[in-house]
């Protein structure tokens, strides 16, 4: 597999997808994939592995806020490495920006596709990406078109089904301008207990949610992905894409549960990118 191109020369050439699985754990994405049981997103990984990264923000809206700046997971060994885009800031000039960091004046990278000529889309999963309230709607405003609903939220199991069906009629829609496509996959998010096959409850008795849910429903996130691989893939470009967590979530590590925590298990998240080519929809 290649090298990914610099980020900064992919702006207007290519199509940028990124994907957020919300609250999935590093340590249960890496035990999943070297176990085989996420085979499609292992294929998008280089060298097959997750990299594991710690994260700006320790639940949802904090660390958007910082991916959309420019703040997006950072290795989690100290080690020289160069960001993928960066909003200008005093102060900041020099910190991992690099010849291949792409820079821009605007606030976040959404409004600064935006005035690049870019169509961009937001499918939202958690709540603060419903639209329903003022700080529902902070991130999702941030994007020429946003789409929620009760089926691509939280509760709904088969919420990641449902957001591929609305970015196949978006992607379907023959608007020439190259995409910039944010899709906030909820099913990892508590609730999740529903995803394990040996249960079967009602709302009266709701089995808890545990790490075995947790990786279940990040099978099922597994499963789709060759239908989200060839729904980003459908248009003419390649599609520069960036998969991560925002935050893990405790099941009671030394007592926590639940994110909006400082503990390793929030902080510390899965990412990888890569280039995923249009006439295969496979990574180069």
């Amino acid at each position: 597999m290649n090298a990914p191109p610099r980020f900064r020369d992919v702006i207007g050439s290519h199509d940028i997808a990124l994907i957020v699985l919300d609250t999935l754990r590093y340590d249960v994405a890496a035990a999943e994939l070297a176990a085989g049981r996420t085979p499609h997103l292992a294929a998008l990984a280089p060298d097959g592995r997750w990299e594991r990264r710690h994260t700006p923000g320790s639940f949802t809206f904090p660390a958007h806020q910082a991916f959309f700046a420019g703040f997006l997971p950072t290795p989690a060994e100290p080690a020289p490495y160069e960001r993928l885009f960066a909003a200008a800031f005093p102060g900041s000039a020099e910190a991992h920006v690099g010849p291949g960091t792409w820079t821009f004046e605007q606030a976040t990278v959404v409004e600064a596709l935006t005035a690049r000529g870019y169509r961009t889309v937001c499918l939202g999963g958690v709540g603060f990406f419903n639209g329903r309230t003022a700080l529902g709607s902070v991130l999702p405003a941030l994007f020429g078109e946003h789409h929620w609903s009760e089926r691509t939220g939280v509760t709904d199991p088969a919420c990641l089904d449902h957001q591929l069906d609305v970015l196949d009629r978006v992607v379907t829609d023959p608007d020439p301008r190259p995409r910039f496509v944010y899709v906030n996959v909820p099913a990892i998010h508590q609730p999740n207990h529903f995803y394990l096959d040996d249960i079967a409850s009602t709302p009266d008795t709701r089995p808890p949610d545990t790490l075995a849910s947790h990786a279940a429903a990040l099978r099922y996130v597994d499963s789709r992905i060759p239908r989200l691989r060839d729904l980003l893939t459908t248009g003419p470009r390649p599609v520069f894409t960036i998969v991560c967590s925002d935050h893990g979530t405790a099941y009671g590590d030394d007592g926590f549960d639940g994110h909006r925590l400082a503990h390793d298990c929030v902080w510390t998240v899965p990412y990888l990118h890569t280039v995923l080519d249009p006439r295969t929809g496979e990574t180069t």
